[in-house]
C-alpha cells in the first residue's frame, strides 16, 4: 500500500498571498533615495541603512547586528535606529520541542521614555503552522493565528485579544491554493466584514511574472473595489559576460485609481544593485501645478558582501 506524500509546512499567516504582495509592492523605492549596506562574516552579519525621504527632505537609518548559531538554534540580533530607538531580539529554535521556536523582542524608545517587549512562539509541523504573540507594547495584546494545509490547499484565521479593554477587538480569515506556478489566496479582515481582498500570483515562464490584487473596504465612501496588477520581466543575461552578475528587471503595475508604476533593477555584481522606481498619476499626465502633482521617482542601492 503506497503511504502518503509528506505535508510541506504551511506559511506563516502574515505570508499568505506573499508572492502576489512581493510582485506588487517590492522593488519600488518612489519615496526617496535609500542605501543598504550588509556585510556577513559567520555567525555575525552586520546591516546598516537609510533613506533619504524627497518631499520632506527628512532621514532616517537604522543599524543592525545579528549573531546567529545555527547548530544550536540561538540568534541575537541588535538595533539602532535615528529617531532613538534600540531593539534587542532573541530568538531560540528547536530548543524544548523540535518545530517550537521563541523570540523576545524588547523595545527602548529613548527620546519618549517608553519601554516594553514583544513576546512570541511559534510551532510548525507538517499541515499546522500556529502563532502566539504578547505585545506589552499595546494594551498589552495577545493574538494567536492558525494556518492549516493539505494538498496545496490553505486556511487560516487570526484573533487579538486587548487586555486593556477586555474583549476581543479583531479577528480574520483567509483561504488559498499555492501550486508550482501560481497561488490564489483570499482574506477577510476587520471582523470578517469590512475589509475583503483577493490576490492571484503566476509564474509564466522562466523569465515572468504576473500577479492581481482587488481589495472592498466598507470604509470607503465610494464603494468601489480598488483593482491593481502588475508584471515583473526579467531580461537574459549575455552569455559573454563575466563573472555572471544576475539578471536585470522590470516591473509594472496599474491600480483602478490610474497609478502607473515602474522599476528597473540592474545587479553589477554579485551582492551589488540598483533599483530606480517611478510613479505617476495617468489622470494628472499634463497638470503643471506643484500642489497636484503626484508624480514620484526614488532609487535603491543596496550593497552585500
Amino acid at each position: 500500500m503506497p503511504t502518503a506524500p509528506v505535508q510541506p509546512v504551511p506559511p506563516l499567516w502574515r505570508e499568505l498571498g506573499k508572492s502576489a504582495s512581493d510582485l506588487l509592492l517590492k522593488d519600488y523605492p518612489v519615496r526617496g533615495i535609500s542605501l543598504e549596506v550588509k556585510t556577513s562574516s559567520n555567525p555575525v552579519t552586520f546591516r546598516a541603512g537609510g533613506n533619504r525621504d524627497t518631499k520632506s527632505a527628512a532621514i532616517a537609518g537604522d543599524i543592525e547586528a545579528k549573531y546567529v548559531d545555527s547548530k544550536n538554534g540561538i540568534a541575537f540580533m541588535q538595533a539602532w535606529t535615528t529617531t532613538n530607538v534600540s531593539v534587542t531580539k532573541v530568538e531560540l529554535e528547536n530548543q524544548i520541542v523540535k518545530g517550537f521556536k521563541f523570540d523576545l523582542a524588547t523595545v527602548c524608545d529613548l527620546a519618549k521614555g517608553q519601554k516594553g517587549g514583544v513576546f512570541t512562539a511559534t510551532y510548525k509541523r507538517p499541515s499546522l503552522l500556529t502563532q502566539a504573540t504578547v505585545d506589552s507594547l499595546k494594551g498589552p495584546t495577545f493574538t494567536s493565528n492558525v494556518v492549516l494545509g493539505r494538498d496545496s490547499a490553505l486556511i487560516g484565521g487570526e484573533a487579538t485579544y486587548d487586555a486593556s479593554v477586555g474583549t476581543i477587538t479583531r479577528y480574520a480569515g483567509a483561504i488559498g491554493y499555492i501550486a508550482p506556478d501560481y497561488a490564489v489566496t483570499i482574506h477577510a479582515l476587520c471582523n470578517l466584514h469590512k475589509h475583503f481582498s483577493a490576490s492571484f500570483y503566476q509564474k509564466v515562464s522562466k523569465y515572468v511574472e504576473a500577479g492581481a490584487k482587488a481589495v472592498y473596504d466598507t470604509k470607503t465612501t465610494n464603494g468601489n473595489v480598488a483593482i491593481e496588477f502588475g508584471a515583473k520581466v526579467i531580461l537574459k543575461n549575455d552569455s559573454t559576460v563575466k563573472p555572471k552578475t544576475g539578471n536585470a528587471s522590470v516591473k509594472l503595475k496599474l491600480n483602478s485609481a490610474g497609478m502607473l508604476s515602474a522599476s528597473y533593477t540592474q545587479p553589477f555584481r554579485p551582492g551589488v544593485k540598483a533599483t530606480f522606481g517611478l510613479v505617476l498619476d495617468t489622470q494628472k499626465l499634463h497638470s503643471t501645478s506643484a500642489r497636484t502633482a503626484v508624480h514620484k521617482v526614488g532609487a535603491a542601492f543596496v550593497f552585500n558582501s
